[in-house]
């Protein structure tokens, strides 16, 4: 297996090297190797009630949230498993039963 860390922003260990650069092929993230010290960030993403979410955690919907472009509605106290924190605007992506892969606000959730 290889000694290349892991990528800085879906933390996924799928990394190649691509000439000087690293490559990660499943958010198509790319950055230097001596760059990536630098790209840690101790941003913390709390939930609505300011718990510390973490990926991996199971959150529930405070909010019924219509999604963009469709006529579904995310209903109040849905349950999504297994988040992965992203950072920005929309922080938190997802599988959500029945909809598919969405992206969250962590203000709409509480951590279960």
């Amino acid at each position: 297996m290889s000694d290349l860390p892991p990528c800085p922003q879906c933390k996924s260990i799928y990394t190649y090297e691509s000439a000087e650069m690293l490559v990660c092929p499943e958010c198509a993230y790319e950055w230097k190797l001596d760059d990536s010290s630098a790209l840690e960030t101790n941003e913390e993403i709390r939930d609505a009630n300011g718990n510390l979410l973490a990926d991996g955690d199971t959150v529930t919907v405070i909010k019924d949230l219509k999604i963009k472009g469709s006529s579904q509605v995310v209903k109040v106290g849905t349950r999504v498993k297994n988040i992965r924190l992203t950072g920005g605007d929309h922080d938190i992506d997802c599988k959500i039963d029945g909809i598919g892969a969405m992206k969250l606000k962590s203000c709409f959730v509480k951590k279960s």
